[in-house]
Parts: structure tokens; sequence; C-alpha cells
């Protein structure tokens, strides 16, 4: 009997470490942030802003607004609500990359906090699952080896985020990274709906 219960013991003493362990805070900290930017981390991947829908319609075009789904009025101010919340974290200035998507891109430019930059890594695979692994190692080892004395805010997709960092993020999700050993480690995640 009394193995019997050191084995439980045991086994419930595991259950409370893989739970702990799996813990990410909810809500985003201007000391989180601020710890994460001087440990050399600081990168903020975020989820477009509300673009309803799904997908993109069978003439989708990349260099044309016209034929993707974009931002509607509630996506539109929750992009600048998020470069709000940015900036009362402290993270008013940073090095902004974006999908090229125009969704993406206009929840960027919405942030007002740097100049964006598109990154082609960041691009959705929706369409094109297949190119999701390598997709997916290609950023990985470019977060790796991007400079960390500045910190960056990358605007991507549902299907990017969920490769990257095994989360399903909401629209105009915030979820705080940092890279260790080439592998994107979660600090933390804020909703903004």
């Amino acid at each position: 009997m009394t193995r019997l219960i050191a084995c439980f013991r045991h086994r419930i003493a595991l259950i409370s470490l893989t739970l702990a362990a799996a813990f990410v805070p909810l809500g985003l900290s201007a000391q989180t942030l601020s710890e994460a930017v001087q440990e050399g981390g600081g990168i903020i991947v975020i989820r477009h802003a509300l673009a309803p829908g799904v997908g993109d319609p069978a003439n989708f075009q990349l260099g044309d607004c016209s034929t993707q789904r974009n931002l509607n009025d509630e996506g539109r101010d929750q992009a600048r609500a998020i470069g709000k919340r940015l900036q009362q974290l402290g993270f008013g200035q940073a090095d902004v990359y974006s999908s090229q998507w125009c969704r993406c891109l206009d929840t960027s430019e919405l942030l007002g906090i740097g100049e964006v930059q598109p990154q082609p890594l960041l691009n959705s695979f929706f369409r094109n699952a297949s190119a999701g692994v390598d997709q997916t190692s290609e950023l990985k080892n470019w977060l790796a080896q991007r400079g960390a004395d500045r910190p960056a805010v990358l605007i991507t997709h549902q299907v990017n985020i969920t490769a990257l960092l095994d989360i399903y993020p909401s629209s105009g999700e915030m979820i705080l990274i940092r890279m260790e050993e080439g592998e994107p480690v979660v600090i933390a995640r804020e909703e903004t709906r």
C-alpha cells in the first residue's frame, strides 16, 4: 500500500511539473517586455488585425489588395489600439516586419511604431501547406541570426504562427517570444479584442 501511495504521489508531482512548464502568462507587462529586450530578445509576433473570412478569394494576387481579404473598420481600429498598447509597454520604436499580404501591411502601418519592412518569410502558406515546414525553418534561422539590439514586431498569419509556435492565435493577438538555441520560446501572450 505504501508503494502504491508513493507511486501516486510521484505521478501527481509529474503532472504538476508538466502543467507548470506549459503555463504561459497571459497579458504583457512593461517589465516582462523590458526584461525580454534586455536579455537579447524582445520579439512580438502578431496575427494581423480583424479581417473577416478565411483565406483569400480564388483570384488572389499578392500586389492587388482588391483581390484579397482585408481589414474591416473594426480591424483598423484594433490595429491602432495595438500600436497604442505597444507604446504603453515601452515598445514605441521597433523593427517592424510584415507579411506582404495587404491585411498584414495595413496592420503594420496602423501600429505607428516604425517603418514597415515586408518580409516574405512571414507570407501565408495557407494555400500551399507543403511549403510551411521549409518556410518556418527559414523563418527560425532568420530570427536566430537577426541582431537583438532592437526589439522587433512581426505581423503575420494564423497558419504561420501556429507552425512557428504551436499556438492558434486570435486576430490581433500579440505573442512575446525570444530565441533560444535557434528555437522560439513563448514568454507571454495578450489578446487585443
